[in-house]
């Protein structure tokens, strides 16, 4: 996501790292959860300040 220097949606970080999307959409999940990760505008997602 930082280097992207955008907000990036799940689709994105699939494409990049060539994962499942389930294992992404879970990752975010956990991310989420812990603050580490906000949504700055719908299903685009960037690091926490």
């Amino acid at each position: 996501m930082r280097e992207a220097g955008k907000p990036v949606s799940a689709g994105d970080v699939t494409k990049a790292l060539g994962a499942d999307r389930k294992e992404v959409d879970k990752a975010f999940a956990e991310l989420k959860t812990d603050g580490a990760i906000v949504s700055p505008m719908r299903c685009k997602w960037e690091p926490a300040k």
